[in-house]
């Protein structure tokens, strides 16, 4: 079969790679009918997540049709159309069943690995470094799909791909950030970044009922796409943010404050740009905070930091001690997919949200590699691609 494979930085390849086979009696093979590129594989893309090795399947948002189940899979069926969650769950495990489920105990086949580098393991995850598995993952024609009798969304066929296939990770990523805020109806809530998760978080802060909800971005498409959804944009490089969320909150500062940014955030001020990069360079930090910094200075005291942007080593000069004595609350993670999926396809069938609103740009699976690269650098107004397997 053919699939997207990283061989090293910038380095993403159309190649041909063996077909995927039931491993496990509970496993299922997914032929792939949509997938997406996220966010979090650029920081795959750019070099700043470690643990990749050459000829790894990238992406972990896809969905497609059920085409083998093994044979204690009593749940899936063959021809079954399904949206496969990003993560990887057992289903079984102590935080399984409260709903924790990124921090599944069992699926992370490289539990050893992710110990020594985290603490304690957290979920597997497709197509993402080998700390979180190193499972093979969804831009590719099939996929097998571990613990498949638990985590696969069975979505109708009056829905198209692109208004399901994001219940896989950004909707219930974006939905997740705004539930972690408990946003009550006179809450300004504050979210840097509108690309593909924050655009989500915007919606869903709306849907929630937040008194007003102010996007934080730099690219003139992302903030039409925001502002279309009814939120104030703030563009960093023509104001300042600080001042600004204070103008709109008479001086107090947000209640909530979303980071849809995570490590690769650009600073609004060239000194703190030069300083991170400097420090990344050197290998003396891993990650840009900049967001982070930004959102602890600004945030109401006791108001709530949420935190879905990826992160994934060491950060440097965080004013700690300025969220300590503010009685900010941080809550973050990756996504507890799961959770949400029921609650969200009833909106999606009901009308509430047509996630389909964020797709740019579609493709050829085998465009992978140059839609890498416009994804990366926001070419053509790009916002979120989806690409198609089997079309020419």
């Amino acid at each position: 079969m053919k699939a997207l494979c990283w061989h090293g930085k910038k380095d993403i390849r159309f190649d041909t790679v063996p077909d995927p086979t039931i491993e496990h009696p509970r496993d299922a093979i997914i032929k792939v009918s949509s997938c997406a590129i996220c966010g979090s594989d650029l920081h795959l893309y750019d070099g700043f997540m470690p643990g990749m090795e050459r000829g790894d399947i990238m992406g972990h948002e896809f969905m497609g049709e059920v085409v083998e189940v093994g044979a204690e899979n009593k749940r899936l069926k063959v021809g079954d159309r399904v949206v496969v969650p990003f993560t990887i769950i057992c289903g079984e495990c102590d935080q399984c069943r409260r709903g924790n489920f990124s921090v599944c105990e069992r699926s992370n086949r490289k539990k050893d690995l992710a110990d020594k580098a985290f603490g304690h393991s957290t979920a597997g995850l497709f197509g993402y470094t080998h700390l979180t598995g190193g499972y093979a993952g969804g831009q590719a024609e099939y996929v097998r799909v571990p613990f498949a009798d638990v985590a696969p969304v069975k979505v109708p066929s009056t829905l198209s791909d692109e208004q399901v296939l994001f219940l896989g990770d950004i909707f219930p990523t974006g939905w997740q950030a705004a539930a972690q805020c408990e946003i009550e109806p006179t809450d300004t809530v504050a979210i840097w970044g509108a690309g593909p998760v924050g655009q989500f978080a915007i919606r869903s802060a709306i849907l929630m009922g937040a008194r007003q909800v102010i996007a934080i971005d730099r690219l003139p498409e992302r903030l039409s796409m925001a502002a279309a959804a009814g939120a104030i944009t703030i563009n960093f490089e023509e104001e300042s943010v600080v001042e600004r969320l204070n103008e709109l909150t008479a001086g107090k500062g947000p209640e909530k404050c979303i980071d849809a940014v995570g490590l690769e955030s650009h600073a609004t001020r060239s000194l703190d740009a030069i300083y991170d990069r400097a420090k990344q360079a050197t290998m003396m930090e891993t990650d840009r905070p900049h967001v982070l910094r930004e959102m602890m200075y600004v945030c109401r005291p006791a108001g709530i930091l949420s935190i879905p942007g990826v992160y994934g080593g060491l950060l440097d000069k965080i004013p700690f001690g300025a969220a300590m004595n503010k009685g900010l609350t941080i809550r973050m993670g990756q996504t507890h997919v799961n959770r949400w999926t029921d609650d969200l396809l009833q909106r999606i069938e009901e009308g509430q949200i047509d996630p389909s609103f964020v797709v740019t740009h579609t493709a050829p699976l085998s465009s992978g590699p140059e839609m890498y690269k416009t994804f990366r650098d926001k070419h053509d107004g790009c916002v979120k691609v989806v690409l198609k397997p089997g079309h020419a």
